[in-house]
């Protein structure tokens, strides 16, 4: 009997085309072109800007909340859809190149407005600290998205509301419009989109549903823009969570 001839490792496997991207610059990258190419253009763009706006229909100017927390704050885009009153607003992100693009805000008529860099998953805050919690596009980025609901909980007083705005990802019309509009752009300006999407969006939407409804059972929940509760006829999935 022949006997075959052992294969070394290296030449087995083979060599990676491309090596492990710079998750730091990424996110430069990203930060770059985020605001501007996510919220400023076409459908995607608008439909983005919707789902802050949808997120805060609930609270008009009649609303007060006195300390106001948002987690995963960005670039600041959603507080410009803040109807409601406040005292103190602490805008948070792990991401400084995102928050140095800030702009804007701290002129804000209502209430003092204000920046740190914080781990949405690990708050610093003492337990009771916030009458509202705001993480728009925010949960589906997280590991232990369960442990997170309740780390964020645990920061608000009892009252206070959670607010959670996700993408209905992969729902199929949130799949339609990745590959119809956001994914085009993107790698016409040099991000490997599909990549770091696979990487950034690691929670699936029905399961964080699943998660919400387990711990919230009362909660107030809107499929947008069809308000059926369906992952794949609509965009995105908001929940106001009374703790």
């Amino acid at each position: 009997m022949r006997e075959s001839t052992p294969v070394e490792p290296s030449r087995r496997i083979g060599k990676l085309v491309h090596g492990n991207p710079s998750h730091e610059d990424y996110l430069q990258r990203w930060a770059e072109l985020y605001e501007d190419m996510n919220y400023n253009q076409g459908l995607a763009g608008y439909f983005l800007q919707k789902s802050h706006a949808w997120a805060e229909q609930r609270w008009g100017p009649e609303i007060h909340f006195g300390k106001v927390l948002e987690v995963g704050a960005g670039t600041g885009v959603h507080i410009e859809h803040v109807r409601h009153s406040f005292d103190q607003y602490v805008m948070t992100d792990l991401n400084p190149p995102l928050m140095n693009r800030i702009d804007g805000v701290h002129g804000r008529v209502g209430g003092a407005i204000s920046t740190e860099i914080q781990d949405a998953t690990s708050l610093s805050y003492d337990g009771e600290s916030f009458d509202r919690v705001i993480a728009a596009h925010v949960l589906e980025h997280l590991p232990n998205p369960h442990d997170v609901l309740l780390e964020w909980t645990r920061v608000l007083k009892p009252g206070g509301v959670l607010t959670l705005v996700l993408p209905c990802d992969p729902g199929l019309a949130w799949r339609l419009g990745r590959y119809g509009f956001a994914r085009k752009k993107f790698i016409k300006a040099g991000i490997d989109y599909d990549y770091w999407m696979a990487r950034e969006h690691i929670n699936a939407i029905n399961n964080l549903v699943s998660f919400t409804r387990h711990f919230f059972p009362r909660m107030k929940e809107q499929w947008l823009p069809f308000r059926i509760p369906s992952m794949d006829l609509n965009l995105f999935y908001i929940a106001h969570i009374e703790v």
